[in-house]
């Protein structure tokens, strides 16, 4: 979408933004943001998890939004992960920065490293993960889930931060709201599978029928349950990595922020060129109006 669009469509209100923050379990505010202020935006698919926070960071207009809304209200199974994407595209944005706690299914995945994953496995059953039906079929592709360009200087922004860092791995996204059974955890291991999470796959595809460049910081809260020297996941356990997990997390971003370039070359912004199958002359007006932030520049 041409950002002249992005502004017309935010009827003036906001200047466009072209970065997006998604905060995850323990970071739910962005810290060091100037002349922030809030902003509510209505989406076809209804409301985000929160109000966007809008402000600058490191000299770049930035957009916030807290996954679970301040206070962690929301399970991760009753995301509205279409709102919040679909505001992210009124706002402008076109790339996304996701960070989220997870637990670690390898040894040298210690609790307070940051993993960098580029594949995703989905165990999710209970949500919404696409714009298209309702007389649009679209098929994506996504045998590379995540931007590599962001992944990449999310990478470098780690190691400036003075964080330990792996790029690449495997994140198994399961439905929760529950932790793994011993079981499961083993299983996931054989698999050959780095990490496991809750939230950030079903953002991955939505991102990418958006056509938004998406990569995410994935910090290590535990090892799940298949270690012998850490068999149960306990909530002190993960709310205390949390609070350190946070403290990195917002340098992290700031160093990233600060090394995005200007304009995207990758593929991420072309990503609906040939994958809307349905007949032009078939999809219903409904279902244009309501997905024209997305597929307008392909179909009027």
């Amino acid at each position: 979408m041409a950002r002249g669009k992005a502004k017309q469509r935010m009827a003036g209100k906001a200047e466009a933004v072209y970065i997006g923050i998604i905060g995850g379990s323990g970071l739910y505010t962005m810290a060091g943001l100037k002349g922030a202020r809030e902003l509510s935006v209505k989406t076809p698919f209804g409301n985000p998890s929160d109000a966007f926070v809008i402000g600058e960071l490191e000299g770049r207009r930035v957009a916030f939004l807290s996954r679970h809304g301040r206070g962690h209200r929301i399970l991760p199974s009753e995301i509205n992960y279409r709102a919040n994407i679909y505001a992210m595209k009124l706002l402008g944005v076109e790339r996304i920065i996701s960070m989220s706690a997870v637990g670690s299914l390898r040894e040298d995945l210690k609790p307070q490293d940051f993993v960098i994953p580029d594949q995703f496995f989905d165990r999710t059953r209970h949500r919404a993960d696409t714009f298209f039906g309702d007389g649009l079929v679209g098929h994506i592709m996504f045998d590379k889930p995540t931007c590599a360009q962001v992944a990449g200087l999310l990478g470098v922004a780690c190691e400036r931060a003075g964080v330990r860092v792996h790029a690449g791995g495997t994140y198994v996204c399961m439905e929760g709201p529950q932790f793994s059974t011993k079981s499961e955890s083993h299983a996931y291991r054989q698999l050959r599978f780095d990490v496991i999470g809750m939230t950030n796959l079903t953002e991955a595809k939505l991102a990418r029928e958006a056509e938004i460049c998406y990569a995410t910081c994935a910090m290590v809260t535990d090892y799940d349950c298949w270690h012998p020297d850490h068999d149960a996941v306990t909530i002190a356990m993960v709310i205390q990595n949390l609070n350190q997990n946070a403290e990195h997390a917002q340098n992290v971003l700031r160093h990233v922020v600060r090394a995005l370039p200007e304009g995207r070359d990758c593929k991420c912004a072309s990503a609906l060129e040939t994958a809307l199958i349905t007949d032009r002359k078939m999809i219903p007006p409904a279902t244009k109006k309501k997905l024209a932030a997305i597929i307008g520049k392909y179909i009027s």
